[in-house]
Parts: C-alpha cells; structure tokens; sequence
C-alpha cells in the first residue's frame, strides 16, 4: 500500500522499491517519521529528506537499510598488566571482542567511534586485583568525561568500578574507558566495555 502523500511518479517509485525490498511496512504518521518493522530497506516520502543514513532520490524518497544495527562488547581475557598500560592516556585496553556488529569497536585502540548520530547505551565493567588503591574510570566522549565509577574497598580481593548511560553520539564521535585515578596492578581480568546503538537520529 502506497501511503496518499506520495502521488503521481513518487507513488510508482516507491512501490517499486517497496516490492523489491520485501518491506512489510515503511511510513510513520507524518513524512518523516519511518517505521521499520520487517524487510531490507525503508522508503520514505519525505517533503525534507535528510542524507544523514539514506540515499534520497530526486523525487523525495529517501531509502535506508533497515539492518544498520551497531554493538559491541569487549572483554579483557588475560590477568596481567601489559606494558600499554605505561601510556600517558591511561586508556583501558581490551584483548577480546565478544560483539562487534558493524565493525566500529577498534580493539587495539579500544576505543569504540560512532558510524552515525544517535542515541547509543554503554556500560563497563572493570576489575581491579589485590589492589588496595581506589581507582576511578572515566567513560570518556572525545576526550571528555561523561560518566565515573569509584572502586575503593581495601578488605577484598576483587572489585569492580561498574557504570552505565545513555548518551547522544555525533557520527566519528570515540568513547572509550580511561582509568584517571589508581593503578590496575595485577591486570583487570573479566572486565567488559558494551555498546550499542538505541535508535538513530
């Protein structure tokens, strides 16, 4: 079903889009509010199409992929202290990935950039090891801190600074875990850095 704003050659093109993607349903209320429910790709009349995740056609049709999902969850899997770790940045480093749907999560680096503007949910996990220092992660947004998680209790053996938000992201925007305060002598085994994208804007 071709929705009554999209008329004459718009109603053509996107019923042949439509029938060539498979899309069980791709127009919200109003001309810029798509909803994807099943299918391939979403076509929208839009009276004010936005290039930011589509490819609009002269008419005002913009067509986007509906299976543009972004998540990614890192883990650390050895339980030593690398020399990386000597680093001015003091960034908290990943061994392992777990989920890196589209392949933004940089391992190495581990520092996760944003493909797209959005609201995206993260959440870390950090182990400090017969430690008795406090430490403090910072979950960092292009080199500023959003978010903090203290772990300081000197009577056990494992403890974990855990924290977790919502933010809104720009595209090519990095967020990655900086360790600001203490030390994770003795490594950080079992910790975990996530993320994923909500939904785009």
């Amino acid at each position: 079903m071709v929705p009554e704003r999209c008329q004459g050659p718009r109603a053509i093109l996107a019923l042949a889009i439509l029938l060539g993607c498979g899309v069980v349903l791709c127009l919200g209320q109003n001309d810029t509010e798509p909803i994807v429910l099943e299918g391939k790709c979403l076509v929208v009349c839009d009276s004010n199409p936005s290039s930011d995740g589509a490819v609009t056609s002269s008419l005002g049709i913009s067509v986007r992929s509906a299976g543009a999902k972004v998540a990614f969850s890192a883990v650390r899997g050895t339980n030593h202290e690398p020399s990386e770790m000597s680093n001015t940045s003091m960034t908290i480093y990943f061994d392992q990935v777990l989920v890196n749907i589209g392949n933004h999560f940089d391992l190495k680096a581990s520092v996760f950039q944003a493909p797209r503007r959005g609201i995206y949910s993260f959440s870390f996990h950090v182990v400090k090891v017969y430690n008795r220092q406090t430490i403090q992660v910072n979950l960092m947004q292009n080199d500023y801190p959003v978010i903090s998680a203290f772990a300081g209790d000197q009577d056990v053996t494992r403890e974990a600074a855990s924290n977790g938000v919502l933010l809104m992201v720009e595209r090519e925007d990095r967020v990655y875990l900086k360790l600001e305060r203490g030390t994770l002598m003795g490594g950080w085994k079992y910790s975990t850095f996530s993320g994923f994208l909500v939904f785009p804007l």
